[in-house]
């Protein structure tokens, strides 16, 4: 059953102790409230979908594009940083201007993290790929971090298109499954997550209902 997601923004990593006294690493996020701004229907849209908006922003509305600027007055919400639609089911429809807030998930709950990769620039095969690079020794100079030979001889000829190479890693959107929530802190809005999270601190996380488990 599809429901919707929560925008949340990364405060960073800790250490997180259990009733057993171990302990291990978990990811802190803080929700800003997140309001339905907009919703879609199967009859109009052609699909069933809730639109949450997160995160006050200090633009003024001349300056929000017009489809946003829209959205914001005509259902009376100030600005917001940031918007996000979550596919839901027909049951799980929210009306317009309802508030989510960390409670929309439960404790031991899984869910899904998708945010944008920390950049690490133009980096070779043996960081990017984890090739092994070439020999050390045996006439191989200068070029021991490359990655070979690309092609092959006369037939086909040519490079096979995605061939793993040498350039800029990391700075694209990774989802990462099943994580399981550990505490959920209603009074400050934080989610506290068992493991990593994609991004660097103060990265927008979109959370939704794991897809593999329940």
């Amino acid at each position: 059953m599809n429901r919707s997601g929560l925008i949340t923004t990364k405060l960073g990593n800790t250490s997180y102790f259990n009733e057993n006294g171990s302990s291990f690493n978990v990811t802190v996020l803080k929700v800003d409230d997140c309001i339905v701004s907009n919703v879609k229907t199967l009859e109009k849209n052609g699909y069933n979908a809730v639109q949450l908006s997160s995160i006050d922003t200090n633009k003024d509305l001349k300056r929000i594009n017009k489809a946003q600027r829209k959205i914001f007055s005509e259902n009376k919400i100030s600005p917001k940083k940031v918007l996000k639609e979550f596919r839901v089911d027909q049951t799980n429809i929210l009306e317009i201007g309802t508030t989510l807030k960390a409670n929309h998930f439960k404790i031991d709950q899984y869910v899904d993290a998708s945010s944008i990769s920390i950049g690490k620039g133009f980096a070779g095969v043996m960081k990017r790929h984890n090739f092994g690079g070439l020999r050390a020794s045996h006439g191989v100079s200068i070029s021991h971090r490359s990655h070979g030979s690309t092609g092959q001889n006369q037939d086909p000829g040519r490079v096979f298109k995605g061939k793993k190479m040498a350039g800029r890693m990391g700075s694209k959107k990774v989802t990462k499954q099943n994580l399981k929530i550990v505490e959920i802190d209603e009074i400050n809005n934080l989610i506290i997550l068992k493991g990593s999270v994609p991004g660097k601190k103060k990265s927008i996380v979109f959370l939704k209902d794991s897809i593999k488990k329940s």
